[in-house]
């Protein structure tokens, strides 16, 4: 077809707006983490476990690559099995990070809630334990924490949550639950440290320890 000066007109009218609207995106798209000069890196205490340091790096190391949110189930290995890193839910920052140091969450709570099984929710409906899934559930690593002696108190102001805790919340949206842990890195603006987590738009390093009702706190190391 022969090209008029009108059709030229509406090409070039469709590509400046194509690229207007690649630019407000980029523009209106929310940061993976805050700017560089809002926040430093603590060096963690002397006395720390060396499986500290690797289970933080293994939670900011996620940041950027998963960039996607699917809590469909899906059928995975077993032991360390995981679904593609680009995808995965608030659980799944969790124990990716865990598997930096060496422990296997989705083995460790599996076996745990095979042997017991009754001490775990069972608003699922589940008869049974089932590799695929239990470890991405947050009541279940709720449990699995505090079997383990590794619950702390809610309260407190932000100096009580330190590089590496976990912490669980109420998104007050019908009891839906959220998981992430606190990080290194201090946030200037607020005093605080930020929060590693995947709330829906991938992993992200924020400000959000009080954005929610804290339901869980748990020191592992």
């Amino acid at each position: 077809m022969k090209s008029t000066p009108t059709t030229q007109v509406l090409l070039a009218l469709g590509v400046f707006l194509s690229a207007a609207c690649q630019q407000q995106i980029a523009r209106t798209a929310k940061p993976l983490k805050p700017p560089e000069q809002q926040t430093e890196t603590r060096d963690l205490p002397a006395n720390s476990s060396p499986n500290l340091k690797l289970v933080i790096d293994g939670a900011t190391d996620q940041v950027g690559k998963t960039t996607g949110y699917d809590p469909s189930y899906q059928k995975i290995d077993y032991p360390n099995g995981d679904v593609p890193i680009e995808t995965g839910v608030c659980s799944d920052v969790i124990v990716r990070a865990f598997r930096k140091a060496g422990i296997d969450l989705q083995k460790d709570l599996h076996e745990d809630l095979k042997g017991n099984f009754a001490a775990y929710p069972t608003r699922w409906g589940l008869k049974g334990a089932d590799a695929n899934i239990d470890h991405r559930r947050v009541p279940n690593l709720q449990t699995y924490f505090s079997r383990k002696g590794k619950s702390l108190s809610t309260g407190g102001s932000s100096e009580t949550f330190l590089p590496g805790d976990i912490i669980t919340w109420d998104l007050g949206l019908g009891g839906t639950e959220h998981i992430g842990m606190v990080v290194n890195v201090w946030y200037k603006p607020e005093q605080r440290y930020l929060i590693v987590h995947n709330i829906g738009a991938g992993t992200r390093m924020e400000d959000v320890l009080f954005a929610w009702k804290i339901t869980g706190h748990y020191r592992y190391f």
